[in-house]
């Protein structure tokens, strides 16, 4: 095999790698049920976003900026289980999520989107998460709020 053969076989897996990653970042759970077992199988809180994902401007810029980095995604899994509930106009969902997440947004009293709640495996809120506008922040806030959940 030749030196560039090989290096184009490298570029082409290293390609597909990255494509992997970017696209496995920020896809959360849906299923409400299933992401708070999981919490409490291994021993996690719940970071809940409620948004309007092909709506709201401020829903699109916090997905853009934050929740769809790698960086944010790999941090945040450390210590929550990540859960997307969305409220589309135009795109399509199961009447059984629709009807998931209208009683999920009644039950925590959502008025206004995005919303991001963090939770306990229990799902009992423990704090309404601030919109930090980096990376960075969001997880230093993330894990403040974790120190201070143990505080008390």
């Amino acid at each position: 095999m030749t030196t560039m053969t090989m290096i184009k076989k490298l570029a082409i897996t290293m390609i597909s790698t990255a494509a992997i990653g970017i696209a496995s970042a920020g896809e959360f759970k849906t299923d409400f049920a299933a992401a708070k077992a999981e919490a409490a199988k291994k021993n996690k809180s719940m970071l809940v976003i409620f948004t309007g994902s092909d709506w709201c401007p401020p829903c699109k810029a916090l997905h853009k900026n934050i929740f769809s980095k790698e960086e944010f995604v790999k941090g945040a899994e450390k210590d929550f289980v990540i859960v997307e509930l969305d409220y589309p106009r135009k795109k399509e969902q199961t009447d059984a999520l629709k009807k998931q997440n209208k009683e999920l947004a009644k039950k925590y009293k959502i008025r206004g989107y995005p919303t991001v709640l963090l939770m306990d495996a229990k799902g009992k809120v423990f704090r309404t998460a601030d919109r930090p506008n980096s990376v960075k922040a969001y997880l230093k806030m993330l894990q403040s709020s974790l120190k201070a959940r143990r505080f008390f």
